[in-house]
Formats: structure tokens, sequence, C-alpha cells
């Protein structure tokens, strides 16, 4: 898992930093994104991609990557700007923001997928980098957690909708309270159109 980042260390950088975003699928909710700079010595045992770990797994890791990282930051893009901007701009977004919200500037940055949020930082994206780069799954582990708490928080406002089981997601269960209620503040409206003519 540190073999990206180990490269670029005898390379002669010094502060590589990964980042991943979080709720890119769901109905309702922001997109979250994490970018975190481990730093040469850091090494939490574990790291995966926040999807392949359980949530009382995700919850320890995410408490020591904010214990041992040289640097992390966490962000969120609302609803409403994915609804103006389209979710893969808002994903492009929250990463750039993520970066820039660092206390250290990074000097080289690893991105999870195939596509450069253009962050002002030399970049490197690695397909499945949530499996394969430590600092790309401790962001995947801080933006994962963070939004899946967001959500916890958004199902006691709006409980008629069942936040806390499917955290957004399109389940059936979820759809079918979107048909009998309607959508509510945090649902990303443009994604409703096949529900309820996407209607605001």
């Amino acid at each position: 898992m540190y073999s990206f980042e180990n490269e670029l260390y005898a390379k002669g950088y010094e502060f590589v930093c990964g980042t991943d975003e979080a709720g890119a699928g769901p109905l309702a909710g922001p997109v979250y994104a994490a970018a975190v700079i481990l730093g040469k010595d850091t090494v939490i045992e574990g790291l995966n991609d926040s999807k392949k770990l359980s949530e009382k797994k995700r919850e320890k890791l995410f408490d020591e990557i904010v214990e041992k990282a040289q640097a992390y930051a966490i962000v969120d893009v609302s609803e409403t700007v994915i609804d103006d901007i389209n979710i893969l701009n808002a994903r492009m977004l929250a990463m750039r923001q993520a970066v820039a919200s660092l206390e250290i500037k990074p000097d080289f940055l690893l991105v999870d997928g195939n596509r450069d949020p253009n962050a002002g930082v030399e970049t490197l994206c690695v397909i499945g980098g949530d499996g394969k780069s430590a600092s790309i799954a401790a962001a995947s582990i801080l933006a994962k957690v963070s939004r899946d708490r967001f959500m916890l928080k958004m199902a006691q406002e709006y409980p008629q909708y069942m936040f806390e089981k499917h955290k957004g997601y399109g389940t059936k269960v979820h759809v079918e309270a979107i048909k009998l209620h309607g959508p509510c503040k945090i649902h990303r409206k443009t994604f409703l159109k096949n529900i309820c003519g996407g209607e605001r």
C-alpha cells in the first residue's frame, strides 16, 4: 500500500498527498472529499478502500488517520452545487478544495480514478487507487466516514427517508419514500428525474 508513496519519496518529493471522494452515486446529500499527507514515517495498519472495510473498522481508522497524518483536510460540496454543475464537476471541485485546505502544501498528488482534478500540484491518477495507495485509502476513509456521519444526522432530521439504512443511495426503500413524501431539502433534484420528474 505504500509503494507509490515510497517511490515518490525516493525521487525527492517530500509531501505526498492522496485524495479521494465519497458519495458520487447517492440521490441525496453532499459529495465529500478528503486529502491526506501521511508523511514518510507514518504507517497505519489496515488501510484499504473504505468500501471494503466494515463501518467499525472505518471509524477506528478514521481516528488513527486524524491522529497520525502529517496533514489532512475534509470538505463537502452540497447537493445544490451538484445540481448546478453536475456530479463529475462537483467531485473534482471537492478534491481541489480538499487539497487547497491542507495546512501543508503537497508537492505531489495521488488521485483515485482516471481524472485529474487540476489541483495545481503534480499529479498521478491511479485507477483503483484506494486499494493500492495508503494515502488515497486514508483519504477514502476520511471522506466516507464524514459523509456517513452527516447522513446519520440527516436521518434524525428527515426520518421518513430512513437515511440511516442507505445513506442516500437509491435503494428500493429510499425510492419508495421519495415517491411517497416527495424530495426533501438535501435531495439532488437532477438525480430524481426518473423518480419524480426532477421537479424542484
